[in-house]
């Protein structure tokens, strides 16, 4: 039986950041774990952009530009979307989740969905970095993984065609 694991080794990946503007304070702590994450788990500095788009509807359109662009092993997305008193929320929650899953469907680059979605900024600012942890440090080490685990089944494919290919 072959088992097959994702590694947090980030040496040599490529990751783009896509983060929402709005609510900008949570955001860019959420950033800041990511950015520290794929630090420690060697991916460079170079190797990783970060692009801002006004809020985390926006976020699936530019996650699926950069996954299709060829450049980058993963994308990480990033946002807070904080209960109000009307169902704007659950529009944006919902379409934001939906779009960051499909782009990694379609684009077969992982799309990570580190989007805080809370009922008070509270809990926002218990996730982006205090009781709760970083989820966005938490969404970087997910990227590494399914990236590393993605290139070791292409690995495996290409091993596999040789083999059926008589090489």
């Amino acid at each position: 039986m072959r088992e097959h694991v994702g590694t947090w080794d980030g040496r040599g990946l490529r990751v783009a950041i896509v983060a929402a503007r709005f609510n900008d304070a949570i955001t860019s702590v959420l950033v800041d774990g990511a950015r520290g994450a794929l630090g420690r788990l060697g991916v460079a500095e170079d190797d990783v952009e970060l692009a801002w788009v006004p809020g985390a509807f926006e976020l699936p359109l530019v996650a699926r530009r950069l996954a299709t662009s060829g450049r980058f092993d993963a994308v990480v997305c990033l946002g807070a979307v904080i209960r109000g008193a009307t169902p704007h929320f659950d529009h944006v929650a919902g379409q934001c989740a939906a779009g960051v899953a499909r782009v990694g469907l379609d684009t077969g680059v992982p799309a990570i969905f580190g989007v805080l979605t809370t009922d008070t900024l509270d809990q926002a600012i218990e996730r982006a970095g205090t009781k709760a942890g970083n989820k966005g440090a938490d969404a970087a080490l997910a990227a590494v993984e399914l990236a590393t685990l993605l290139r070791d089944l292409d690995a495996v494919d290409r091993v596999d065609d040789g083999r059926r290919a008589g090489v």
